[in-house]
C-alpha cells in the first residue's frame, strides 16, 4: 500500500496527490476529471470515462446451440451494454438462438441485424434496479413453485406440473440479473453507489440469490417427476412430501428474513432458528423413506428423487441462513 499525506490548502480545502503509476496505467492526463465514491468508510477513486457505455464484441463463427445461447448470457452478466455478435455469415439457426437469449434475459432488444453481425443492446438502467427487489421475487417464485410441485405430484396434474417447469425459466431471468448488478458492483463503485448497497451486501444477495435458483431448479425436477409416474402417489406419501415441503419452504423463509432484516440481533436469531430447523430435515426424510419401502421399486425411486430435492431445498435455506449470519456480524474497519 503507497501512503500520501493529506494536505490543506486555501486553508480549507483537503487535497491529496495520485500515485504516478497508477495516472499513467489509466491515462489519467492533467485536465481530465476522476470520479470519487464512498464505500463503507473508504473513498474510491476512478477514472471517469467519456462514455458510459460499455460495448463489446464476440465472433460467433463455429458456434452453435447451448454454446452460442450461454455465449450471449456471459456477455450479458458480465456487464456490456451493447453486445454485437459477428460472423462471416450468420445463420438462421444462430439467430433464432440469439433471439431466445436475448427473450431469455431482462433489458435486452435487438438493435441491428445484418447477414454478418446482430447488435443487441441493453436497455437497463442500474440505478433503476433493485437487487433487494429481483432477490425477493426469486424468494417468492421458487417457494411457490416448490408448493405446487409437490400438490401437483400429489394430484397428478400434468398442467401444474407444466406451469412449474415454465416459471423456472422466471427466476433464471432474476438470477441473470441479479448476477449483472452484482458484477456491476465488484467493477464500478459508480454501480455500487447507484443501487445503494454496499459490495458486501451486494455479495450476500447474490450468493442467497444463487441458493434461491437452485431450489426451483428442483420444484422443476420435481414438477418433471409427476410427468414420469406411472401410478397415484399414496395419500400417506403425499401427506409427508407436503408435510416436508411445508418445512423446506419454512426454512427458507425463515432464512430470507435474516438476510433482510436490518436488525443484527433479530438476524442472528432468525439464522440460527433455519439452521437448528434444518437438522431436524433428516429425521423427516428418514420417515418418508421407510413409506417408500413397501412400494414398488421405480415408483419408489421416483418418489426418492423428490424426497432428495426437498431436502436439498432445506439445505439451501440453511446456506442462506448461513449468509445473515455473515451479513449482521461484527465488521472490522478498514
Amino acid at each position: 500500500m503507497e501512503r500520501r499525506k493529506v494536505q490543506v490548502t486555501g486553508g480549507s480545502t483537503f487535497t491529496v496527490s495520485i500515485p504516478k503509476d497508477w495516472a499513467r496505467d489509466h491515462d489519467v492526463e492533467a485536465g481530465d476529471e476522476v470520479g470519487f465514491h464512498p464505500d463503507s468508510g473508504s473513498l474510491l477513486l476512478t477514472p471517469v470515462s467519456p462514455t458510459e457505455t460499455e460495448e463489446g464484441t464476440l465472433d460467433i463463427s463455429g458456434m452453435e446451440g447451448d454454446e452460442l445461447m450461454r455465449a450471449v448470457m456471459t456477455m450479458y452478466v458480465s456487464g456490456f451494454d451493447v453486445l454485437a455478435l459477428e460472423a462471416d455469415r450468420i445463420t438462421a439457426d444462430q439467430r433464432r438462438v440469439i433471439r431466445n437469449a436475448t427473450q431469455g434475459l431482462v433489458g435486452l432488444e435487438v438493435l441491428e441485424e445484418t447477414g454478418n453481425r446482430v447488435v443487441i443492446q441493453d436497455l437497463l438502467d442500474s440505478s433503476e434496479l433493485s437487487i433487494h427487489n429481483a432477490v425477493r421475487r426469486m424468494h417468492l417464485i421458487s417457494t411457490s413453485m416448490l408448493g405446487d410441485a409437490v400438490d401437483a405430484l400429489g394430484d397428478r396434474d400434468l398442467d401444474v406440473a407444466t406451469d412449474v417447469i415454465e416459471r423456472d425459466d422466471d427466476v433464471d431471468r432474476l438470477w441473470y440479473v441479479v448476477s449483472r448488478i452484482f458484477r456491476g458492483a465488484l467493477r464500478s463503485p459508480k454501480v455500487a453507489q447507484e443501487i445503494g448497497l454496499g459490495r458486501e451486501t451486494a455479495f450476500d444477495y447474490h450468493s442467497s440469490a444463487r441458493q434461491l435458483e437452485r431450489v426451483a431448479d428442483h420444484a422443476a425436477k420435481i414438477a418433471n417427476v409427476t410427468r414420469d409416474l406411472d401410478d397415484d402417489v399414496p395419500g400417506e406419501v403425499a401427506d409427508a412430501l407436503g408435510d416436508l415441503e411445508a418445512d423446506a419452504t419454512d426454512i427458507v423463509g425463515t432464512a430470507m428474513e435474516a438476510l433482510f432484516t436490518d436488525d443484527p440481533e433479530e438476524a442472528t436469531r432468525l439464522a440460527n432458528e433455519a439452521r437448528a430447523d434444518v437438522r431436524g430435515i433428516d429425521e423427516h426424510t428418514r420417515a418418508i423413506d421407510d413409506l417408500l419401502h413397501d412400494l414398488d421399486p421405480q415408483h419408489a425411486q421416483h418418489l426418492g428423487l423428490v424426497v432428495d430435492s426437498l431436502s436439498r431445498s432445506a439445505d439451501y435455506g440453511g446456506n442462506i441462513a448461513e449468509t445473515a449470519l455473515q451479513k449482521s456480524a461484527p465488521t472490522p474497519g478498514p
